[in-house]
């Protein structure tokens, strides 16, 4: 009786390894959903900005992120013309206002944005082009000097915008 327990459980090990060696899942952790047969490459202009309220790195920093992105996340080749896909845009607008006002009248945080605009086009899938402006916030205690905290929030908001185009562009969820 015990050798039948013996060689169900030899049986049951051996069928189990065949069916994990027959099925393959392939899941993508990136967000990206490419089909790389049909799309190979992506023009990205850099964006310039346009904006009446400039903190000069601010541009740099954004186009460098926005390639890094397509660069890290997807197997794009990054071309300066005639790519399958196209993004381009400018920074419309950087701001900060007030947010909250303190109990004697005076300001106690600000906010800080930034507005993008951008352009995709698909030239393999006309349906998937956008044109759209994407934005993003950070809060600072008005204690504090802008440029104390200036660099960080802006280097957030900028990976947020990022975050949110590669999306737009390629997520497709």
């Amino acid at each position: 009786m015990a050798w039948h327990k013996n060689i169900y459980h030899k049986v049951f090990c051996l069928a189990t390894v065949g069916l994990l060696m027959a099925c393959s899942v392939s899941y993508k952790f990136n967000g990206a959903s490419i089909d790389y047969t049909k799309t190979k490459t992506i023009q990205i202009a850099d964006f310039p900005i346009r904006s009446s309220y400039v903190w000069a790195p601010m541009g740099a920093m954004f186009n460098n992120q926005l390639k890094d992105q397509f660069a890290n996340h997807t197997r794009l080749i990054q071309v300066r013309r005639n790519g399958d896909l196209r993004l381009e845009g400018e920074i419309t607008q950087y701001q900060q206002r007030n947010k909250s006002v303190s109990a004697e009248g005076y300001s106690a945080q600000t906010e800080l944005s930034i507005t993008v605009n951008a352009r995709f086009t698909n030239t393999v899938n006309h349906a998937e082009d956008f044109e759209r402006q994407f934005t993003s916030t950070a809060s600072y205690e008005t204690t504090q000097p802008l440029n104390a905290v200036q660099e960080e929030l802006v280097t957030q908001m900028i990976k947020d915008i990022c975050d949110q185009i590669f999306n737009a562009a390629v997520a497709n969820w």
